[in-house]
């Protein structure tokens, strides 16, 4: 029996959303989106597609570069004392581009005026770039590339829960996180967090050299950039036994966070499942203690497009993968979070992260 049809690539779904659009062409320049359209990791360049067409331009720093990681476009590169707008607009009058769409959201303003100048003869429109839209649905290949960086966090915990003890640093344990990525052949996806005691109610909160005690909630947020995908988990233990109200939070977001996890399938609206998490913790007075987003888009970024929030709609779609980590931070006592990352399908959610959700009492 022979394979099936080959899914569209990202150069392919972006060109085909292009069509769609009263443009000649579109500039993709905002990196995280050049990235995911042309898997280029360097720091400069510009994916310049029509629906027939397509190119990546750079410069000569990455000639070489270019040509080895960017497989579905023709590589062009430019040096001095060429200007990079220059370049790009000597490849949009080849390509018989008019009306040349552009990044509205993220293009600076004075590079938009330096553009209106060099393009004189055409039209620029901005508009959203459609890749934002398009990353959210992830190829299988993506897929696998997330769950590869989700396995590498797992091990990364069960790791670090073997140091976690009374007297050891939050900074001693945050190095630790970063060597073992390191070690393995990714780096940290983010700069990861560890916060304990008091200071675990600070949900961003920046490693310290706060000692470990007896007593206290240790949150560790952690996650690898492994072949260009990110991963993204949270877990919180405690620091020798726990008491009652250590186990009535984390007990209470655990279940905010499980039922918003089989919450995620085709058709739900994420404003709706942040919504669920807050009723969810309203049960015990704690909804209050929880003042960000439920989740965000994971990909090639950790922060990828789309949010599970309060405040936007959100389509929840096949192949989309989303975090989900509902939080409860108490001034004075401490802070939970529990956090994994999600594959929608047609049927149930995947869990991507295996490590337990057990409350673990480590000493």
């Amino acid at each position: 029996m022979g394979e099936g049809p080959l899914s569209p690539t990202q150069v392919e779904r972006l060109q085909a959303a292009i069509a769609e659009l009263d443009v000649d062409g579109f500039v993709v320049s905002h990196m995280p989106n050049v990235r995911w359209l042309t898997s280029f990791t360097g720091s400069f360049g510009y994916g310049l597609v029509t629906p027939d067409q397509a190119l990546f331009l750079t410069d000569s720093r990455y000639t070489i570069q270019s040509q080895e990681e960017v497989k579905n476009l023709e590589c062009r590169s430019f040096r001095q004392p060429t200007e990079p707008h220059e370049f790009l607009f000597n490849n949009v009058a080849e390509l018989g581009i008019k009306k040349l769409g552009i990044d509205a959201s993220t293009l600076p303003v004075g590079m938009y005026e330096k553009w209106q100048k060099q393009f004189s003869q055409g039209e620029l429109v901005p508009i959203k770039d459609p890749s934002d839209t398009l990353r959210l649905i992830k190829s299988e290949e993506e897929i696998q590339k997330i769950a590869k960086a989700c396995e590498l966090s797992d091990a990364c915990l069960e790791m670090i829960r073997e140091r976690v003890r009374p007297g050891e640093t939050e900074i001693e344990l945050h190095i630790e996180i970063e060597a073992f990525m390191r070690r393995h052949g990714a780096v940290v996806s983010f700069n990861p967090i560890v916060v304990s005691g008091n200071r675990s109610a600070r949900p961003h909160g920046e490693a310290s050299d706060k000692k470990l005690e007896a007593g206290d909630f240790i949150t560790f947020d952690l996650g690898a950039r492994l072949d260009g995908y990110c991963s993204d988990i949270t877990r919180t233990f405690v620091v020798g036994e726990a008491t009652d109200r250590h186990r009535e939070v984390y007990n209470q977001v655990l279940k905010a966070q499980c039922a918003c996890i089989e919450a995620l399938v085709p058709g739900a609206n994420g404003r709706e499942v942040d919504g669920l998490a807050r009723k969810i913790l309203d049960e015990k007075d704690l909804a209050k203690y929880f003042g960000h987003g439920l989740g965000h888009g994971l990909g090639g970024e950790v922060h990828d497009t789309g949010r599970l929030s309060s405040t936007m709609d959100q389509a929840i779609e096949k192949n989309q993968v989303w975090t989900v980590e509902p939080g409860v931070y108490i001034e004075g006592f401490g802070g939970v979070r529990i956090e994994d990352d999600i594959v929608v399908t047609d049927d149930k959610p995947i869990v991507l992260n295996k490590f337990t959700k057990d409350l673990l009492e480590l000493r």
